[in-house]
């Protein structure tokens, strides 16, 4: 018997340097690492937390964003439960790209629920994507939510996480005890 009553699978995926480990660490850990490394290929995380009294175990996929990565991404799709697609509020190439990694995920994944994630909210003076162009962003792609973060200073970190965990506990819950 294991210690959790759910297992959910969730890919972190965007461009590179657009937050997914930040963001990832941050969540796990509670703490900002200013110098992460490029992340090679995939990285494997996990978390166990508390959802509705039941023990929830999250695994996160990081996703590298780099292009030269991509030919991988159709090979961890497989068994994903819900997907973060994130973007860098300072930098709108980063959701110009949603489409190109919504369709890999689709395909392969089938449709399983995509939050889209605004990351580097700490940046604000500095943004180039508004709020209500992500918002759009979400519906245009009939993606399951949609928040603006910051892992630097954690705001909206949990919430998101809150968010998808629900999303997913609702999707999955009365299908199978353990969804892997």
């Amino acid at each position: 018997m294991t210690d959790y009553d759910f297992t959910y699978k969730i890919l972190m995926l965007g461009d590179a340097s657009v937050g997914k480990t930040s963001l990832t660490i941050r969540y796990i850990s509670g703490f900002f690492l200013e110098d992460l490394k490029l992340t090679i290929g995939v990285d494997f995380y996990s978390k166990t937390t508390n959802f509705k009294d039941k023990k929830v175990k999250l695994q996160i996929w990081d996703f590298g964003g780099e292009e030269r990565f991509r030919f991988l991404l159709h090979q961890y799709c497989k068994g994903a439960n819900g997907a973060f697609f994130l973007y860098d509020i300072t930098n709108s190439t980063t959701l110009d790209h949603l489409p190109d990694w919504t369709s890999i995920i689709r395909e392969h994944a089938g449709d399983i629920p995509i939050m889209l994630i605004g990351s580097k909210l700490d940046l604000d003076e500095f943004r180039a994507v508004l709020r209500n162009d992500g918002i759009l962003s979400a519906r245009k792609y009939n993606l399951a939510s949609f928040a603006e973060l910051s892992s630097k200073t954690g705001q909206n970190v949990e919430k998101a996480f809150e968010v998808l965990t629900e999303i997913l506990f609702e999707r999955y819950s009365t299908e199978q005890k353990t969804i892997v």
